[in-house]
């Protein structure tokens, strides 16, 4: 079971982050990249009976393809909610995940959302492949 602890870990450790003062808001260059994101209203009445009541994580992903292909991967950990219908990003419910999974959603998020040359620099530190036709 993860829990916001175990973000801050993985986040804090990236390059540039930033922990908002709010709490369980995390940011690349003014950009969030990771974050609580409570259900509002029209979030509860979307998902009725379904809606979880432990804490969501909201996630930045590469593209509209990833977010389907987690929505899919794993329905009783990620979620979506039409507010975010045409956005790049994730709702997952935090104690759901396993803590492999959460290290691997947090670096790509951070990768989605830190500037080209910033995570051309991560990976390289890291010793995992750039692909040299970007950037």
């Amino acid at each position: 079971m993860a829990t916001w602890d175990d973000v801050r870990r993985l986040a804090m450790v990236l390059p540039e982050v930033e922990e908002h003062d709010s709490g369980n808001a995390w940011s690349v260059r003014t950009k969030a990249f990771v974050f609580e994101r409570p259900l509002r209203k029209a979030d509860l009445e979307f998902l009725g009976d379904e809606a979880p009541d432990d804490p969501i994580l909201g996630v930045y992903v590469p593209d509209l393809i990833a977010k389907e292909a987690l929505l899919a991967s794993d329905p009783e950990v990620y979620f979506t909610t039409p507010h975010f219908d045409g956005y790049r990003l994730v709702l997952a419910r935090l104690e759901a995940i396993a803590a492999d999974e959460l290290e691997e959603l947090v670096v790509e998020a951070w990768l989605s959302r830190a500037p080209r040359t910033l995570a051309k620099g991560f990976l390289e530190d890291e010793g995992l492949a750039v692909d040299p036709s970007e950037g």
